[in-house]
């Protein structure tokens, strides 16, 4: 391939100079010849000497990707350099060439070469398939015709097909036809009218012939089918089919097969089997044929007492065109067995029936029967013991079904009875039928509380309008007997408190309690039915108010004025723990809401004083010193226990005065001083003597507000603390 390339690039550049001669030398040599076989003679036929090619070195150069063909410089011969197939360079085109040019030095020459290449039988004709295959019908005419599909030939000219033959037979013959371009196509040819029943298939051979010497060929395998027409009527076996079945068989139950042949083939001998438009509905009914199998089963109940036998008319049908039938008959005797049940019918029912019915009250009628005779047709009927009826018999094969008993239908509300009868034929048959009886309600049931006692916790405060509970009564009667409506009856007046709703029990507070105005009271519920007469029944409801801390404590000793008050006067002299005043405080609230405390928030000296945190008792805390302020000021804090705390202050002046018993000699011009002595006492007895009335009137009222505060309506609720979880009054309180 490089030599090749080198000789291009070469003779580019002698074509592009000036000067060059030009002349064609033109060869033919067939195709398929072996390497260093001649072509012809370039050196002779360029009227060349001998000597003369190699000097002027030749170089040839070919158009094609292969050099096919090299010269030799010494003698000028061009040979076969590379085996040259026709039809792989040139396929079937019917001239075929190399082309090549070579050029020479000394002067510059090119000069063209044509090498045709003539083409040899090297190929044999070949089809595309191995076997081709025909269904032809036997009904087809003589002259049809079938087209094969043309064999191929790579050969070109007289080497391709030029003809195409049939194997020998009696039926078939090969039709031949030339195409513009020369080509030959085969078609198969119908000569003589098929027979399936005498052959039903034929192999042949088809053979295409080339032109070339020598001649070449190629087979394939022809393979056709016969099809059948449809000339056969199915036949049966038997004209008749006989069967016997019991009449007690069950469904599926093969009473008989049908057999039918067809003596055509395929779809012409596949048969259907049915019964003919003779067969009526009702026995179609009871009989079904398979159109495939031509099995005959039992598909209804076969009763001897309506048909002794049954016959049937059938027919078997091809899938032909046309459709071909044949027919047969089958008869299928039937024997007698104990095969009928006894039937129970209720003639008449009375579905519901009062619970206050009498014993022997008729609730239906029913009949039984049986379709067998003597004792297959005796019959005998019960129903369970466990239901409060029974069944008393009024005629042959009929009874009443009546109560036995006292109903109750909130016991039981509805009956199904099952009522079982039975012949006397063996073996014996049974049958059985249900009566369902509703028991209808009558009002005699009131309504029932779910508890005999309600205890409503509520606290107080509560907003008026609210649900503070629900009471819930029961009615075991149904419809207008068993709707409950809910009311307060009016017995006192509490029940102004509250109202309640008529259809579900609520119970809604009218007003909002205060604890410490009213801790208790009572109402009575009632429920009542629809029902006529009216039944009613009623509950007590207690309704206890929880104390909630919405009180502040009152400060009621010291007297105050203005935010303050003024105490007594202490000496100076005291020691530590000396009792000063008591501050007295109370608390219209209960239990941890009315507990209370003191604290000392602010004072002149904090180290001076201090109170007692659950007495009130403030007393000093240490001994008054000449550095001590005269006057000492404390604001007292009072809370209660409650939640959230609630509280109240006061601010206590407190005067310390010298000790007039430590400095006698200082003192003794007051003391003779009897305008001042008699001052100085005078002012404390007045102090002393309010103070004492004033505790007095404390104390007083200090105990009547204890006792009104132990006072309780019931003994059961003397408890002042109880467990409560805010939100909704009906939830429960635990002490």
């Amino acid at each position: 391939m490089a030599n090749v390339l080198n000789c291009r690039t070469s003779f580019a550049f002698l074509v592009c100079m000036s000067g060059i001669a030009s002349a064609q030398l033109h060869y033919s040599i067939p195709e398929e010849m072996e390497f260093g076989a001649f072509v012809g003679n370039i050196a002779q036929d360029l009227r060349l000497n001998g000597w003369e090619l190699p000097a002027r070195r030749p170089i040839l150069v070919s158009d094609e990707r292969k050099q096919f063909l090299e010269v030799n410089v010494d003698d000028g011969h061009l040979f076969v350099s590379e085996r040259i197939d026709r039809e792989q360079l040139c396929t079937q085109r019917l001239t075929c060439s190399l082309s090549l040019q070579i050029a020479l030095h000394n002067p510059k020459e090119i000069y063209s070469i044509a090498v045709a290449i003539l083409d040899i039988n090297d190929n044999s004709p070949s089809f595309h398939e191995s076997e081709y295959y025909f269904n032809i019908s036997e009904q087809i005419t003589p002259g049809a015709g079938f087209p094969f599909e043309s064999a191929r030939d790579p050969d070109v000219g007289t080497n391709t097909i030029n003809t195409y033959q049939i194997s020998p037979n009696d039926h078939f013959g090969i039709k031949v036809q030339t195409r513009r371009g020369g080509s030959k196509t085969a078609e198969l040819l119908l000569e003589k009218t098929l027979d399936r029943e005498q052959q039903a298939t034929f192999q042949l051979t088809l053979t295409a012939i080339d032109g070339g010497n020598p001649r070449r060929s190629g087979t394939a395998r022809v393979i056709i089918t016969v099809e059948d027409a449809n000339d056969n009527a199915p036949q049966f076996e038997y004209e008749a089919y006989s069967a016997t079945l019991s009449e007690n068989v069950p469904k599926g139950t093969l009473a008989t097969k049908i057999n039918a042949a067809d003596l055509d083939e395929g779809s012409n001998a596949a048969l259907t089997y049915s019964f003919t438009n003779h067969v009526p509905q009702s026995i179609r009914e009871l009989f079904k044929l398979d159109p495939q199998t031509g099995q005959i089963t039992v598909e209804g109940t076969l009763n001897f007492e309506e048909s002794h036998f049954y016959e049937l008319d059938v027919k078997a049908i091809d899938n032909g065109s046309p459709r071909l039938t044949g027919k047969a008959k089958v008869i299928i005797t039937i024997t007698d067995v104990n095969d009928n049940a006894p039937v129970i019918q209720v003639i008449s029912s009375s579905s519901t029936v009062p619970e206050n019915a009498q014993p022997g009250t008729v609730v239906a009628s029913i009949s039984v029967t049986d379709l067998d005779s003597e004792k297959n047709g005796h019959v005998y009927c019960q129903i369970p013991n466990q239901f409060p009826f029974k069944l008393e018999q009024y005629s042959i094969n009929n009874y009443h079904l009546i109560t036995s008993d006292v109903l109750d239908r909130e016991i039981t509300t509805a009956y199904n009875i099952s009522i079982s009868a039975w012949d006397g034929g063996s073996p014996s048959l049974s049958s059985q039928e249900s009566v369902y009886i509703s028991v209808s309600d009558i009002n005699d049931n009131s309504p029932r509380f779910t508890q005999t006692t309600y205890n409503v916790y509520l606290m107080e405060n509560n907003t008026p309008g609210s649900s503070i509970f629900a009471v819930s009564a029961i009615d075991s009667d149904i419809g207008p007997n068993g709707d409950v409506i809910y009311g307060i009856l009016d017995e006192g007046s509490e029940s102004r408190f509250v109202t309640m709703n008529s259809k579900n029990g609520d119970i809604y507070a009218l007003i909002s309690f205060d604890y410490e105005e009213l801790k208790h009271f009572q109402i009575k519920a009632q429920a009542r039915d629809s029902g006529t007469p009216s039944l009613s029944g009623t509950v007590t409801v207690n309704v206890i108010i929880l104390d909630q801390n919405d009180n502040a404590p009152v400060i009621v000793s010291p007297l105050i004025w203005n935010g303050s008050a003024s105490v007594d006067i202490v000496p100076q002299s005291v020691h530590s723990g000396y009792l000063v005043t008591k501050v007295i405080a109370t608390d219209a609230d209960s239990g941890q809401n009315a507990r209370l405390f003191y604290q000392i928030v602010k004072s002149t000296d904090p180290s001076l004083f201090k109170v007692g945190q659950n007495s009130g008792e403030i007393r000093t805390a240490r001994s008054i010193s000449q550095s001590d302020s005269i006057t000492q000021t404390l604001l007292i804090l009072v809370k209660d226990n409650g939640q959230p705390t609630l509280s109240s202050t006061t601010t206590m002046h407190i005067t310390v005065l010298e000790n007039i018993t430590e400095n006698v000699s200082e003192n003794d011009q007051l003391l003779r001083s009897s305008v001042h002595f008699n001052d100085l006492n005078l002012y404390l007895i007045i102090m002393f003597g309010c103070t004492s009335a004033l505790f007095l009137m404390i104390i007083i009222m200090l105990i009547g507000i204890k006792c009104k505060q132990s006072m309780s309506v019931s003994r059961e609720y003397n408890s002042r603390r109880f467990c409560y979880n805010g939100g909704d009054s009906r939830n429960t309180f635990t002490r």
